[in-house]
């Protein structure tokens, strides 16, 4: 039950975080469009976002969460706060030096990720370079913000870190709305937007710590043993935590080879799908890895599987009817939310692609954040790289195979292959992480599995037909007001759920399916 609650307040603090994601979304569609300039602000921040979410909640957090939770059931304070001092220490020295080399060689970073604008010469090349300048030094920042967070989560303080996504949100639509309209360029308000929410993401984190009494006191300690533990399992989930944002990143390579307005498209869409893989995804990722880490500690491999067990159950139930409603909504949602001004039908229909085929893998891509800690708690960290780096080397490979058959048939969208390869790469890592764990004995399914996957494909066809009826006129959307749009999706979302609900109830699901193991 305490896993079950405290999964619920990250989850919630998330879900507000993202609704104003959604409102940050809204406005930069309405005011700048699917346009060269956004393409050019996305990858200026996709690049230190996907580095935050490679090193900070990433790798770093991975390794360095199992460590601290170590050193807590110890019951050594002193040798505690050492680790926490040595750690920020060694982790500012390193990330400010990467830091200025970013933002001394932003256009050299952003030829890598971006070689179809360098070689065509576009001017969105020299436009993201200079966003990137700024942009570099949120690594930085959140990075130590991250840091922070991996200690208050360690002591089950998960509130403050789950609601400090929103400064970001809050901070880029202050940037749109008050900033813009003085610049010469108003895109590049965005990126001063990015800064600021650094500097404010790491500065809430601090009264949280100073309660705890584990404000950290930097010092550099390269050769401090728990720092060194760190470092060496930080190189491994270097590779597995990196698969995700590696995924992304080719794909928006890909993507600068296609028509303007394909980096924007993916972004709309992928937006969407971290609603739930936030809400969900993330908030049970964040609980389980210092719960799996202290029962591992304390040799309790039954607990150890039983709470494993508990997360995919939760998984699965929510997942596959939110990958089934966005699916079949994915033209009103897109609709209602950016279809205003500057973003167009055309817009819309480009993102529905992407959007479906990214929906179509949300079970696999929350099921991988569920699946990993399980190893990265009993700190092994080579079995997932392993499968990570098979997991990547599929998505490359299908990602030119998708696109290249989508253009070779004279599809309209044929960005919608990079999403296709994301989701299909992300079924063959769980897949294979699920495996691993049953071949070490440390997870084993309990009973009821398949009642419930009965319930859940029963309810989810119910749920599908019943969308589909509500939602099947599209230029019916596009031709109602705002309120008309905002209102016709909150029925179509408030129905789907309770005849999902309803029809699991019926076939069988009880409440301690959503309980069992959540201690």
């Amino acid at each position: 039950m305490k896993l079950l609650k405290s999964t619920a307040t990250v989850g919630s603090a998330t879900i507000i975080s993202r609704v104003l994601g959604f409102v940050r979304d809204v406005v930069l569609a309405k005011m700048f469009g699917a346009s060269g300039e956004t393409d050019a602000f996305f990858l200026a921040f996709r690049i230190p976002n996907f580095m935050r979410r490679l090193f900070a909640e990433g790798s770093f957090s991975l390794a360095f969460v199992p460590v601290l939770s170590e050193y807590r059931a110890n019951g050594d304070r002193a040798a505690l706060r050492d680790l926490v001092d040595h750690v920020t220490g060694t982790l500012a020295g390193i990330l400010l030096v990467i830091t200025a080399v970013g933002i001394f060689a932003a256009p050299l970073v952003l030829s890598i990720f971006a070689p179809g604008w360098l070689t065509d010469h576009r001017p969105e090349f020299d436009l993201s370079a200079g966003m990137l300048r700024i942009t570099f030094s949120y690594i930085l920042l959140i990075s130590l913000t991250a840091l922070a967070g991996g200690i208050l989560n360690t002591f089950e303080r998960f509130l403050v870190p789950a609601l400090t996504p929103i400064l970001l949100n809050l901070s880029l639509i202050a940037a749109a709305l008050l900033l813009s309209s003085h610049l010469e360029v108003p895109v590049t308000a965005l990126a001063w937007g990015v800064l600021a929410a650094g500097f404010l993401q790491l500065l809430i984190q601090i009264p949280a710590l100073m309660r705890l009494g584990l404000m950290p006191r930097p010092r550099w300690g390269w050769r401090h043993s728990g720092v060194r533990r760190i470092l060496k399992l930080m190189i491994p989930t270097l590779f597995g935590s990196s698969v995700a944002q590696v995924n992304l990143l080719f794909d928006s390579i890909i993507a600068t080879f296609l028509v303007t307005g394909s980096v924007s498209w993916l972004y709309y869409s992928d937006r969407l799908l971290e609603f739930p893989l936030g809400v969900l995804g993330i908030a049970l990722a964040t609980v389980i890895l210092p719960n799996l880490s202290q029962k591992h500690a304390k040799a309790s491999t039954a607990e150890f599987s039983a709470t494993l067990d508990w997360a995919l159950r939760l998984a699965v139930i929510i997942t596959v009817p939110a990958a089934v409603g966005l699916i079949i909504l994915a033209e009103p949602i897109l609709i209602t939310l950016f279809q205003y001004d500057a973003f167009q039908p055309d817009d819309v229909r480009m993102s529905a692609y992407s959007l479906v085929a990214y929906a179509a893998g949300l079970p696999a891509f929350i099921a991988v954040k569920v699946l990993a800690p399980g190893y990265y708690a009993r700190q092994d960290t080579k079995t997932p790289v392993k499968i990570a780096v098979m997991a990547m080397g599929t998505n490359m490979v299908l990602n030119l195979v998708f696109v290249g058959l989508l253009l070779d048939r004279g599809f309209a969208g044929p960005h919608a292959g990079l999403a296709i390869a994301s989701s299909v790469a992300a079924y063959l890592n769980a897949f294979l992480l699920y495996l691993g764990l049953r071949k070490r004995q440390v997870y084993k399914a309990g009973p009821g599995w398949i009642r419930l996957w009965v319930a859940i494909i029963l309810a989810c066809t119910t749920m599908g037909a019943l969308l589909l009826f509500m939602t099947h006129d599209v230029n019916s959307w596009l031709q109602a007001t705002l309120s008309l749009r905002v209102k016709n999706l909150a029925l179509s979302i408030s129905f789907g759920i309770i005849i999902y609900i309803f029809t699991c109830m019926v076939t069988g699901l009880k409440k301690h399916d959503l309980l069992r193991g959540a201690k």
